[in-house]
């Protein structure tokens, strides 16, 4: 079954700011304002959950790719909504473009690419790894 995936699908993932997903917390900064790896983890999602209800039982996507900036601080009590655009499908490869706001401003944007697996082709091959195989 070939995924149905179109340019132009659109995702939303959002996360209030705590101690969890700061800099300090995330070992990315020494201040605590929302973390650099929690802002593309969430962009990540938002991608990622956008085209899953769209690809084959049995697959999923994993991120190859990103480039982004983090332009504006977030401090603990705000909450972040990142969002994703598909707009480049390349056989198995997506593009996203993404971006993320806090409650007062744009935080950061970027591109980001997915690449569609097996699930479970992909975790045997990744288990292969530990056997050498």
């Amino acid at each position: 079954m070939e995924p149905s995936v179109k340019i132009g699908i659109k995702g939303e993932a959002k996360t209030a700011v705590n101690d969890k997903n700061t800099a300090i917390a995330h070992g990315s900064g020494g201040v605590p304002v929302f973390a650099t790896p929690a802002m593309i983890a969430l962009m990540e999602n938002a991608a990622l959950s956008s085209v899953e209800p769209y690809l084959p039982e049995g697959h999923t996507t994993v991120g190859i790719k990103i480039s982004s900036s983090h332009v504006a601080a977030t401090p603990v009590g705000m909450e972040v909504t990142a969002r994703s655009e598909l707009v480049e499908i390349d056989g198995k490869r997506l593009v996203f473009r993404v971006e993320a706001y806090d409650d007062a401003d744009k935080i950061g944007e970027g591109t980001h690419e997915r690449f569609i697996i097996n699930s479970e082709k992909f975790m045997k091959r990744t288990e292969a790894k530990k056997t050498g195989g």
